[in-house]
C-alpha cells in the first residue's frame, strides 16, 4: 500500500497536536507518515528525538508556542493559547489536510478548495466530560477553580465551533464516535487505531504477578490498583512514569513495585509473563489492553469507554464465567472493592491464550493501513468542495497498491 504526500497539484499536510513522545496518537501518526511519505507535519510543539525516525524523516513545522519559555516540558501550561497557535498555520497550497487530533489540531484553518479529514482520538476531554479528573476541585482554591473553569468554558465553545472546519471526521472508537455526535453534532466514520500485533506476541507460560502499564496521572486511576493490591497482597508491577509516582509510592505496600519507563522489548516481556493486565481508568480506545491481549494475556478493566470495544469480558458480580471463552473481566464501579472482586473472579477462570490473541488481530497495523487508505480514497473521490475547488489531480494520486 502506498500514498504520496504531493503531486504538482496535490500537496498533503498532516496536523498533529504535539510531538513529545510515542503514545497511541503517535503510533497512528506513524502510519499516516508511511502512507504520505512526502507530507509536511504541522504541530504546536516538537521535542526532537522524542518520536521515531519514520515521523522525524518528514519536514516538521512548529507553532510559535514551541519558542515560549519552558515549552519543551511545560507546554500544557499554555493550553489557553493553543487555539490561536493552531489557527496561525498557513496551509495555503495544500489540497488535503489530515488532522490527527485529541486537542486542537482539528481546529486548523484549511485553505479554500482543500479537503480536511480529521482522525479524532477524542473531543477535548478536559473541556467536556472529564474536567474534574484533570482539575480536581478539592485540590484548588475557589478563585483558581473559577479561573480555570472560565478558561475551559471558552475552550469548549471554540472546540465546538472549530469542529465545523472539518469536512469528515474519523473516530478511533465507537465511544469517541458517540461523543463526536454528542458534542460536535457531527457524524463520523470509525477506524480502530493500529496495534503492532506482529511485535506483541505470546511467550512462555505466565507468572503469578499482575501488571499496570500507564502514564501515572490522576485520571488513569492507578491509585485504585495500588490500594486493591495492598489489600489482596498479590504482586503488582507498575510500568510508567508521571507526576503521581511519589504519591502512589507513598500509599503502596511491599507487594507493589514501580518499574518506571521500560523499552518496548522489556514491556513485551512483562506482558507475556503477567497473570493479567489491570486497567482501572477510562480511555477513549486504549492501546495497552490490546497489546496485552496480543501477548495472550487477559485484562481486568473498568467497564466503561474503549475497553468495552477491545476486551471480550464478563462483569464481576454476574456469576462465574468459568469455562467460557473470554479475554477479561470487567468491574462495574470504579472503586477498590469492585476491582478486588474482579481480580478474585479472574483467578477462577482458565483463560485461553490463543483465543485472547486471536481477538487482538482485528486491530493490526495492516488492517488500519488498509482501512484508512480506503477511507481517504473514498472521501477524495466523492469530495464536493465548499471552500472552493479541489486540485483536480489529487484524487488520481491517492491509490492503494
Amino acid at each position: 500500500m502506498g500514498l504520496s504526500g504531493s503531486t504538482p497539484a496535490g500537496k498533503v499536510a498532516i496536523v498533529h497536536d504535539w510531538l513529545t513522545g510515542m503514545r497511541g496518537g503517535e503510533k497512528c501518526l506513524e502510519i499516516f507518515c508511511e502512507l504520505f511519505p512526502e507530507a509536511v507535519i504541522y504541530t504546536l510543539v516538537y521535542n526532537q528525538g522524542s518520536v521515531n525516525p519514520t515521523i522525524e524523516a518528514h519536514p516538521i513545522r512548529t507553532s510559535w508556542v514551541n519558542s515560549l519559555p519552558f515549552a519543551r516540558n511545560g507546554y500544557r501550561h499554555y493550553l489557553p493559547l493553543f487555539p490561536r497557535a493552531i489557527e496561525s498555520f498557513d496551509l495555503s497550497g495544500y489540497d488535503l489536510i489530515l488532522s490527527s487530533s485529541h486537542c486542537v489540531a482539528k481546529g486548523v484553518k484549511a485553505p479554500p478548495g482543500s479537503l480536511h479529514l480529521c482522525y479524532c482520538y477524542t473531543p477535548m476531554r478536559y473541556t467536556w466530560d472529564r474536567r474534574e479528573d484533570y482539575f480536581p476541585p478539592e485540590k484548588m482554591n475557589p478563585w483558581r477553580r473559577k479561573a480555570i473553569y472560565f478558561i475551559l468554558d471558552r475552550l469548549q465553545k471554540w472546540d465546538r465551533e472549530s469542529s465545523k472546519r472539518v469536512d469528515t471526521f474519523i473516530a478511533c472508537s465507537e465511544n469517541v464516535r458517540e461523543r463526536i455526535k454528542r458534542y460536535y453534532r457531527r457524524r463520523a466514520g470509525l477506524i480502530y487505531p493500529p496495534v503492532d500485533t506482529e511485535f506483541f506476541t505470546p511467550g512462555d507460560e505466565g507468572e503469578d504477578f499482575y501488571l499496570v502499564v500507564s502514564a501515572l496521572v490522576p485520571y488513569k486511576r492507578i491509585d485504585l490498583a495500588v490500594e486493591a493490591f495492598n489489600r489482596l497482597r498479590l504482586p503488582l508491577l507498575v510500568v510508567g512514569t508521571g507526576p503521581e509516582m511519589e504519591n502512589l509510592k507513598r500509599i503502596a505496600k511491599g507487594n507493589v513495585e514501580f518499574l518506571g519507563w521500560q523499552s518496548q522489548q522489556e514491556l513485551r516481556e512483562y506482558y507475556r509473563r503477567c497473570r493479567a493486565l489491570i486497567f482501572p481508568g477510562v480511555e477513549d480506545f486504549g492501546i495497552v489492553p490490546v497489546e496485552a491481549q496480543a501477548c495472550g494475556r487477559p485484562v481486568i478493566a473498568y467497564g466503561e469507554g474503549g475497553a468495552l470495544e477491545t476486551v471480550s469480558g464478563s462483569f464481576a458480580g454476574g456469576g462465574s464465567p468459568s469455562g467460557t471463552r473470554i479475554s477479561g473481566v470487567f468491574f462495574e464501579e470504579q472503586n477498590v472493592e469492585a476491582l478486588i472482586s474482579a481480580v478474585e473472579l479472574s483467578r477462577q477462570i482458565d483463560f485461553d491464550s490463543d483465543f485472547i490473541r486471536k481477538g487482538s488481530l482485528r486491530f493490526s497495523k495492516e488492517i488500519f493501513k488498509e482501512r484508512i487508505a480506503a477511507f481517504i480514497n473514498s472521501e477524495v473521490s466523492d469530495f464536493v468542495p465548499t471552500r472552493g475547488r479541489v486540485g483536480p489531480r489529487l484524487s488520481a494520486q491517492i491509490s492503494t497498491n
